[in-house]
Parts: C-alpha cells; sequence; structure tokens
C-alpha cells in the first residue's frame, strides 16, 4: 500500500488523490509520503511493533495446553471449568489473570467450550 502511494505520488498525483484512490486517510499518505523524503524506501518498510508482551510465555502455554487435553474430560466424570484453569495458571505459573480473560485466552489457544449434550 505504501508503495502504492509512492508510485501515485511520483506520478503527479496530490496526496488528497492518492488517499481518495488507496481508500486510505490523507494523513497516513502524508506520513507515508514524509517517512520516503527523509529516509528513503528503507523507512517505508514495516517495522515491529510495540505492544504488551504475553503474559504466559510460548513454553507455558504449551504445558497448559497438555494440561487441558490431559484433563478437560475426565474418565471418571467431571470437566475443567474456567476456574479450574484459572487455579493452575496461578499454582504452576504464580501468574494470575482475571477470570473473564481464561476464556479469551483458551479461545486465543485454539480451545472451544462448546461441550456436546
Amino acid at each position: 500500500m505504501r508503495l502504492l502511494a509512492l508510485a501515485h505520488f511520483q506520478d503527479g498525483h496530490s496526496r488528497t488523490q492518492i488517499a481518495k484512490f488507496l481508500k486510505v486517510s490523507r494523513t497516513s499518505v502524508n506520513k507515508w509520503i514524509q517517512v520516503f523524503l527523509d529516509d528513503g524506501l528503507d523507512g517505508l518498510k514495516k517495522k515491529p511493533r510495540s505492544g504488551r508482551p504475553a503474559f504466559l510465555s510460548n513454553l507455558e502455554r504449551q504445558q497448559l495446553a497438555k494440561y487441558i487435553e490431559d484433563n478437560a474430560t475426565k474418565p471418571d466424570g467431571g470437566r475443567l471449568t474456567g476456574y479450574d484453569i484459572h487455579d493452575y495458571i496461578k499454582l504452576t505459573f504464580g501468574k494470575e489473570y482475571h477470570s473473564d480473560y481464561i476464556y479469551i485466552l483458551l479461545r486465543k489457544m485454539g480451545f472451544s467450550w462448546i461441550i456436546p449434550i
């Protein structure tokens, strides 16, 4: 998208026209062109985004997934609940999630809590 904006700019189109062509804001087009003028093509490359690091490491997530898979359906009855998983994370990894976030975490890990009747 950034290179396409630059190509339109080099073809003589205005920044407003480029924004309309690409269906992006004029502010974005202005930033891209200014970065190109200041830093060249290298400036237009995507940079790593900062963000909050994952609360559980990949290894901890793998361990949690194994725990869930091993204990989700117990032969003697019963199932894991969000509270069970919350307690496991707290006791095993010493990290505490908000109880509502447990289900978001599980969905991100590929688990579903839809249970057949």
